[in-house]
C-alpha cells in the first residue's frame, strides 16, 4: 500500500468526474493568532471555527496510521500521546519505535507525509505560530506503518489494533491501494486489514480512510472495506477534486471534505505541518507546505470525528452525526447521496449540534 502525495510530486500513487455543481468560494477569517490560518480554507469549508464553541475535542485521540510523525514539531509536540512503529523492524518484538517518522534506521526515507495529516487533525491553535487544526484540543496517536511510502496489510492491520488497545477514539488513515485492490478484501484473499478495522468498530472507534487519488467510480481499499468511513476530496470552489476517486461504496458510508486542487498555486491546497526544514522551496516554509490528495481530506473528517467524541457520543453517534448533516454543495442540502460527494462536505458546526 502507498499513501497520497504532495501537490509537487506524482498524485496518481495512491489514495488519492465531474462535479455536480459550482460552488462559492468561502474566505477564512483567521480568527486565530496562527499566522498560516488565513491560508486554511479548509477549515471555513467544514465550518470548524464555528464548531469549536461546542468542541475542541479535548480528550479525545486521533491515530494517524501512516508514515510516522514529526515528534518534536513545534505545533505537535505538546498534541502528542505515545505512538509505536511497525514497518523496517528488525526480527525481535514490535513494534519496535515511537511513531517518529524517520523510522528505526534513524533516516527520514520520504515520510513527511503522516506530520502534515496530523497537523490537519489537531495542530496546536492560537499559539502564534504555523496553522490550526480541526479539533484544537484532541491529541494525535502516531503510528508509523509506512516507509518510503508504502507497506504491507500486516503491518498496518497491527498498527490499527494497537491504537484501538492503546486508546485510540479515531483511527486515520490516509492511505491505500491501486484501484481493483478492492477485491482482495471482497474475496477473502487478504483479511487481516479488513478485520482490523472491524475490531476497531467492535470497540467503539472510528475508521475514516482516504477514497483515492486516482479518479475512478469507487473508493479504493481499505475505504472501500464496511465500516470505515470513505473521505473524497473537494477543492478550495466546493467542487470534487480532478484526482479525488467518487466516493461510492456498497455500505454508502461515504462523504467529502477538503483535498486541494493539485494543480498550480500552493494555497489551493491543503497548509499543513511537515517535519522541521523539509518545507518545499516552492511554498516558501521550512516547517509547513501545502500538499494536495484525499490523504488531506480524511484528516478534516478524523477532526470532526474527534470533535464528536468529545460530547460523549457512540461510535454509532459520531457517525451519525458526521453523515447526518453533512451537506451537498452548492444546495447546502442534507441527507441526500451524491456520487460525487458522497452524503456531502463534512460540516462539523452542524455535526456538533446534531442530536
Amino acid at each position: 500500500m502507498t499513501h497520497g502525495t504532495p501537490r509537487r510530486r506524482a498524485l496518481a500513487a495512491l489514495t488519492g468526474a465531474a462535479a455536480l455543481v459550482a460552488a462559492v468560494m468561502l474566505p477564512a477569517h483567521a480568527a486565530t493568532t496562527d499566522p498560516l490560518r488565513e491560508k486554511q480554507w479548509g477549515l471555513d469549508q467544514i465550518r470548524a471555527e464555528a464548531a469549536w464553541p461546542a468542541s475542541t475535542g479535548d480528550g479525545t485521540v486521533v491515530a494517524v496510521v501512516d508514515t510516522g510523525v514529526d515528534l518534536q514539531h513545534p505545533d505537535l509536540r505538546g498534541q502528542l500521546v505515545s505512538g509505536a512503529t511497525f514497518t523496517g523492524c528488525a526480527q525481535g518484538p514490535r513494534p519496535c519505535g515511537n511513531g517518529d517518522y524517520r523510522g528505526p534506521d534513524g533516516e527520514n526515507n520520504g515520510d513527511e507525509h503522516g506530520t502534515h495529516v496530523a497537523g490537519i487533525v489537531a495542530a496546536a491553535t492560537d499559539n502564534g505560530i504555523g496553522v490550526a487544526g480541526v479539533a484544537p484540543d484532541a491529541s494525535i496517536m502516531p503510528v508509523k506503518v509506512l516507509e518510503e511510502g508504502s507497506g504491507s496489510y500486516g503491518d498496518i492491520a497491527d498498527g490499527v489494533r494497537w491504537a484501538v488497545d492503546n486508546g485510540a477514539d479515531v483511527v486515520n488513515m490516509s492511505l491505500g491501494g491501486l484501484p481493483g485492490t478492492q477485491l482482495l478484501s471482497l474475496t477473502g484473499v487478504e483479511s487481516e486489514l479488513s478485520d482490523a478495522i472491524a475490531y476497531a468498530r467492535d470497540n467503539g472507534v472510528l475508521t475514516v480512510a482516504a477514497a483515492g487519488n486516482t479518479g475512478t467510480p469507487l473508493c479504493n481499499d481499505p475505504a472501500f472495506t464496511d465500516d470505515a468511513v470513505c473521505v473524497a476530496s473537494t477543492d478550495r470552489n466546493e467542487l470534487k477534486s480532478w484526482f479525488s476517486e467518487l466516493p461510492n461504496k456498497p455500505d454508502m458510508k461515504a462523504v467529502a471534505a477538503p483535498g486541494g486542487a493539485g494543480l498550480v498555486s500552493c494555497d489551493d491546497d491543503i497548509w499543513s505541518t511537515v517535519p522541521s526544514g523539509t518545507g518545499s522551496e516552492a511554498c516558501g516554509e521550512s516547517d509547513y507546505d501545502a500538499y494536495a490528495g484525499t490523504s488531506m481530506a480524511t484528516p478534516h473528517v478524523a477532526g470532526v470525528a474527534a470533535l464528536l467524541y468529545a460530547q460523549g457520543r457512540d461510535v454509532d453517534g459520531v457517525e451519525t452525526a458526521l453523515l447526518t448533516t453533512s451537506r451537498q454543495p452548492g444546495l447546502d442540502v442534507t441527507g441526500v447521496y451524491s456520487p460525487a460527494y458522497g452524503w456531502g462536505i463534512v460540516d462539523a458546526e452542524a455535526a456538533v449540534a446534531a442530536p
